[in-house]
């Protein structure tokens, strides 16, 4: 599960760095998609900090 959480993280981020740049080219399609992929990865990575704490509990 750590190595997930970590791979879903990157995804947040990246999804972030995307509606910077989908709000400089005016694209909507991009930006709701990008603000969509951040919230649900960002919230599963968030949850998964607080319930399991981090490093992850291995029991």
């Amino acid at each position: 599960m750590n190595l997930l959480m970590v791979i879903f993280a990157l995804v947040a981020i990246f999804a972030v760095v995307n509606i910077f740049q989908a709000v400089k080219e005016k694209n909507v399609l991009a930006l709701v998609f990008s603000f969509a992929t951040a919230a649900i990865f960002g919230w599963f990575v968030v949850m998964t900090i607080l319930n399991q704490g981090y490093p992850p509990k291995l029991h």
